[in-house]
């Protein structure tokens, strides 16, 4: 099933609205103990909509790619989600190695914007 360009974006807005509304939410939880972890359940929530974000473009440009060569598109589709793996663990290991942030906030704000991810994505905008 082909996704039309508007329908695709107006659902990606929903699923990282539905992101960035549980990462505050994480946030807000997290303000109890500090703010150092309230700003590291942001980061982790961040980091959720930033590979939110790249697999959106990855899919326009497979959208894209199919109308020429469907090899091509499954290629950008599997080369993006490497490079999600990759960015998830980068970027994790640098909160929590570099900026020094705490760990089970930063996985904590992750983990849950990643369910933020799948509740909008299973549930259709109004």
């Amino acid at each position: 099933m082909k996704i039309a360009e508007p329908e695709l974006a107006t659902k990606a807005k929903w699923v990282i609205s539905t992101q960035l509304i549980v990462s505050i939410i994480v946030a807000v939880v997290f303000l109890t103990k500090g703010t150092w972890e309230s700003l590291a359940a942001v980061y982790g929530g961040l980091v959720s909509i930033c590979i939110s974000l790249l697999l959106l473009w990855g899919i326009q440009r497979a959208n894209v790619a199919a109308k020429v060569d469907p090899g091509k598109s499954m290629r950008i589709l599997y080369l993006g989600a490497v490079q999600r793996f990759v960015l998830v663990l980068g970027l994790l290991a640098l909160g929590i190695a570099f900026f020094k942030l705490d760990p089970v906030a930063i996985i904590a704000g992750f983990a849950l914007a990643q369910l933020g991810y799948l509740l909008g994505s299973r549930f259709k905008a109004k």
